[in-house]
């Protein structure tokens, strides 16, 4: 009788305990912030589309600057970022979107690779971070470079 009292006792208290109402603990702005995630996710991740993926700056002389750009489109359903940008060396600087590309719309890459100390044929890659599914695009620069005499 003694265990089928204590049996009862240890039923009753694992009952009682399982009262809680989980649906209190739960925050409405989480729910909120959840709901706009998977909306955004179902419309899909932006995509990044360039004019050319490598910029051939031709053949210049030792110390001379050459600036180019890149045509960035987003042809995706959101918004793109372009986060960071940078260049295999120093010689080499990038200058990107700041603000978002709102889908459809374009935007500039701009870039200024400085030939000074450098000779022969040069291949130097823009790294961009990116908000796509990607996330890292490379574009290219190249051209020769004629030593100074």
């Amino acid at each position: 009788m003694k265990k089928i009292t204590f049996l009862l006792a240890i039923l009753s208290i694992a009952f009682v305990s399982c009262k809680d109402d989980a649906t209190k603990k739960i925050n409405a702005n989480n729910v909120e912030l959840a709901k706009e995630r998977d909306s955004k996710i179902k419309l899909g991740s932006p995509v990044i589309e360039f004019d050319k993926t490598e910029y051939d700056f031709g053949t210049i002389s030792e110390g001379e600057k050459v600036e180019g750009v890149f045509n960035i489109k987003n042809t995706g359903k959101t918004d793109l970022m372009v986060l960071s940008a940078k260049a295999t060396c120093g010689c080499t600087v990038p200058t990107w979107p700041k603000e978002a590309i709102k889908p459809g719309e374009s935007a500039e890459l701009k870039f200024t690779f400085n030939s000074k100390g450098r000779s022969g044929k040069q291949t130097k890659s823009i790294t961009l971070q990116t908000n796509t599914e990607k996330v890292t695009e490379i574009i290219r620069i190249k051209g020769m470079v004629e030593k100074k005499s």
